[in-house]
C-alpha cells in the first residue's frame, strides 16, 4: 500500500515542479517586457515636464517641441533654470531619449530600463553603462506629456 501512495504522490509532485517551472519562465517574461521597444509614436508637437538626473543635464524642465524639435525649455529649478539660459542646454525630445535608450540597449549598458505609460510613451528611463564606472549614470523622468496641434 505504500509503494501506491508514492505513485499517487509523484504524479502531484511532478504536476506542483511543471507549475512551478511555468510560473518561473512567465515571471522571466513579464520582466523581459522592460526590455521592449516602445511602438509609441511620437508626435510632431507636445510639452512634457522632464526632471533629469545626469552629470550633463540636472534638474526639472518644462519643454515644448514643435516639428520634432524642441522649441522652448522652462527650468523648474535653480539648477535648470541656470541651465536654461547658458545654452547649449541640451535638452532633449521624448524621440531622442528613447533613441538613447535603444543605443544603451544595443550597447549591453549594465542598466536600460524604461517603465512606459498606457499609451506607450515612456515615463521613466534609466541608464548606466557600466555599473563598475563612475558619472555614467542617467535618470528621467516623464511627467505631463501633453500632445499638442501642430
Amino acid at each position: 500500500m505504500t509503494a501506491g501512495r508514492s505513485r499517487a504522490r509523484f504524479p502531484s509532485t511532478a504536476a506542483l515542479l511543471a507549475a512551478l517551472l511555468c510560473a518561473t519562465a512567465a515571471c522571466g517574461s513579464s520582466a523581459e517586457t522592460n526590455e521592449l521597444k516602445s511602438t509609441w509614436e511620437e508626435p510632431a508637437s507636445y510639452s512634457y515636464t522632464l526632471t533629469s538626473s545626469t552629470q550633463v543635464l540636472a534638474g526639472a524642465f518644462q519643454v515644448k517641441v514643435r516639428n520634432g524639435k524642441v522649441a522652448e525649455v522652462v527650468g523648474l529649478d535653480e539648477d535648470s533654470r541656470r541651465q536654461a539660459q547658458n545654452p547649449p542646454a541640451e535638452v532633449p525630445t521624448i524621440g531622442k531619449l528613447l533613441k538613447t535608450l535603444d543605443q544603451a540597449r544595443s550597447e549591453d549598458a549594465d542598466t536600460a530600463d524604461a517603465d512606459y505609460a498606457a499609451d506607450g510613451h515612456p515615463v521613466r528611463i534609466s541608464l548606466d553603462w557600466d555599473e563598475n564606472s563612475t558619472d555614467d549614470e542617467a535618470s528621467y523622468t516623464i511627467s505631463s506629456y501633453e500632445p499638442t496641434p501642430g
